[in-house]
């Protein structure tokens, strides 16, 4: 066995015992994050977003900009406030890997999420955040979020309230009303 064998086996092993110490301090620095995200990718709270399945890449921008304070949210600027660029992807990887949040057991009503769909077609949402809502790369997950937040999410948006990374959502949502707002969020919560 050459110097290349030996050497794989001994990284290997580094890694596992690296792997461990990073989970242990990941885990630490996760607890604050699921005790108000939910353990399980699913928040209970009030006009608090669920987490699981957000695409990795669009939740390292939006802790980077907690971090840098380019979005204000005073429990998360200070958390993010510590976390190095590695940890802000170990911890975009962990939300990423948990379970997508669930529908409320309420199915909605089928002519107002019918007509909430239609809406989401003509102002073309289901082509940035994919057709079922699950969103990519830098393009959240929408699909089951907690009703509460995306109404508060889409209304801050729109005034300016919240920040994107850039200025594409602030556009494509000075057309929409509030009304139509209250529609997307009803049928954004409820996909199944």
């Amino acid at each position: 066995m050459g110097r290349a064998g030996t050497a794989a086996p001994l990284l290997a092993a580094f890694l596992a015992g690296a792997s461990c110490a990073i989970a242990a301090d990941l885990g630490e620095k996760l607890a604050p994050c699921l005790a108000c995200h939910g353990a399980e990718g699913q928040s209970e709270l009030d006009n608090v977003p669920s987490l699981g399945a957000q695409p990795a890449p669009y939740t390292v921008i939006q802790l980077f900009m907690f971090r840098e304070k380019m979005r204000v949210a005073d429990p998360m600027n200070e958390m993010a406030k510590d976390l190095g660029d590695s940890e802000l992807q170990s911890v975009a990887d962990f939300i990423a890997k948990q379970p997508a949040p669930r529908p409320p057991s309420d199915t909605g009503d089928s002519v107002r999420l019918e007509r909430a769909r239609a809406l989401t077609e003509q102002s073309h949402c289901n082509v940035c955040h994919r057709p079922d809502f699950s969103g990519r790369e830098n393009v959240p997950r929408l699909a089951d979020q907690r009703e509460d937040y995306l109404l508060k999410t889409l209304r801050d948006y729109k005034s300016g309230a919240r920040r994107g990374y850039d200025a594409s959502m602030a556009e494509v949502l000075q057309p929409i009303d509030d009304a139509q707002f209250i529609e997307f969020a009803y049928y954004l919560a409820r996909l199944r």
